[in-house]
């Protein structure tokens, strides 16, 4: 049976504005973006179910409208409430914890997020920000899981090198 557009609209939008919100810093503008990338995925919905992947091609369609409504608005993303601070304190290694916390307001944290690589960026995002486990993480952005903890990996040494923190490597994630 073939998957509609509500299905899948449905199970998917809480995670839609949760990445919008956190990019354009409010529930109206989140919801103005989310509109937009549905209306689109809907209107090609015929054409989404026939890429390789449907949760990848609507995850591009979906980034393609925050960085529309941020470049519209001429702003960067605004990820930097305390659910994100949050997240980074799991990112980073356990024993950095109260440095991170001692030191994040005078530091550039979001500034160094921001500096990352587009993947490295949408990895830290949708893993440690919206929560979802690494295999989901692969399968919006059509990478191996492998590929997945490798750019944790690197994300990890480049905010501890650019926040002027030690990093020592771990298992844990």
């Amino acid at each position: 049976m073939a998957l509609t557009f509500k299905a899948f609209h449905e199970h998917h939008r809480r995670l839609w504005m949760r990445t919008a919100h956190v990019q354009v810093g409010s529930a109206a503008a989140a919801e103005a973006v989310v509109t937009r990338a549905c209306a689109r995925l809907e209107a090609s919905w015929p054409h989404a179910l026939a890429q390789e992947s449907l949760r990848q091609y609507a995850w591009m369609v979906l980034k393609e409208e925050v960085h529309r409504w941020l470049t519209e608005r001429d702003l960067k993303p605004q990820v930097g409430d305390a659910a994100f601070m949050v997240a980074v304190q799991k990112l980073l290694m356990h024993e950095m914890r109260d440095e991170l916390r001692a030191i994040s307001q005078e530091i550039g944290l979001y500034t160094a997020i921001a500096a990352l690589p587009e993947r490295q960026y949408d990895v830290i995002l949708l893993r440690f920000v919206l929560g979802r486990e690494e295999s989901e993480v692969a399968e919006y952005l059509g990478i191996e899981v492998a590929t997945v903890r490798s750019h944790i990996r690197h994300a990890r040494r480049s905010l501890a090198r650019d926040l002027n923190m030690a990093y020592k490597e771990t298992d844990r994630q």
